[in-house]
């Protein structure tokens, strides 16, 4: 019997990257997934991927900024498995450009996608955490939930701001059996990531190499990217912790980048 035996996982953003890499986990920890995602084929397509190894999954459409949207998903995912168990709270994006040139639009919709989804999914689920009996909340944070970086403004805020709605869900959802949680990872080397190293080269005016070993990964101990492997097994951590105990907390996943 797995760890998330029986257990119904929201994992939003899944359709690749991280999310994908907890949701496969997840499976494999006997939980039944739902792939949110804005893409629903590509969500589709994770699912089914996921079905065909053996384990339980849906995909879902949701845009995390839109509350029909993330009402709807949660309600098909409650309909289908018969409750919400677990949250990951993982969907993002990424917009690079000093602050006095950050567009409002965008500075606006990153933090929509963050904060915003982060607070909708956690709205959604909590209705179904609190009729039935707890749950957990894991919400990826990163580095930048306790850091900052140079041309990510928005993101850094959002990180950072995802840190204090966990603990305040801690608190309230304490006497419901709910516990909320955030991991931090460091440099992942997904789509999102790779996306960025051309853009912060030119906005720096530097190399890609440059990028890759002197800003991403210059305080790590080691020169090496966190996986989504790493990522996904401190997720299951907290999603799968036998007590109430471990709630209100942050584990960084960084290899030493940041340190508390």
């Amino acid at each position: 019997m797995g760890r998330l035996s029986g257990k119904v996982a929201i994992i939003t953003g899944a359709a690749s990257g991280i999310g994908k890499e907890i949701a496969k986990r997840f499976a494999s920890e006997d939980a039944r997934v739902v792939i949110a995602d804005l893409q629903l084929p590509a969500a589709q397509a994770t699912a089914n991927e996921i079905s065909k190894a053996g384990g339980v999954a849906m995909g879902v459409a949701m845009d995390v900024s839109d509350e029909s949207a993330v009402e709807a998903g949660v309600a098909a995912a409650a309909e289908r498995f018969g409750g919400v168990d677990v949250l990951v709270s993982n969907a993002g994006i990424q917009i690079v450009k000093p602050i006095d040139e950050f567009p409002f639009a965008e500075w606006k919709k990153m933090l929509a996608i963050h904060l915003d989804g982060a607070f909708l999914t956690t709205k959604a689920c909590l209705r179904h955490m609190y009729k039935g009996t707890g749950g957990a909340i894991v919400y990826i944070g990163s580095v930048h939930s306790k850091e900052a970086s140079l041309l990510k403004a928005p993101y850094v805020t959002a990180k950072h701001g995802l840190i204090g709605l966990c603990k305040v869900v801690a608190k309230e959802g304490a006497k419901h059996g709910v516990r909320a949680n955030v991991v931090c990872p460091g440099f992942v080397r997904t789509p999102l990531v790779d996306k960025q190293i051309p853009e912060q080269a030119k906005a720096l005016g530097i190399s890609e190499d440059d990028v890759v070993h002197n800003v991403m990964l210059r305080e790590t101990v080691d020169g090496e990217f966190t996986t989504t492997e790493d990522v996904a097994e401190a997720t299951l951590f907290f999603a799968a912790s036998k007590t109430n105990a471990l709630t209100g907390q942050s584990l960084i996943v960084s290899h030493g980048w940041f340190m508390e």
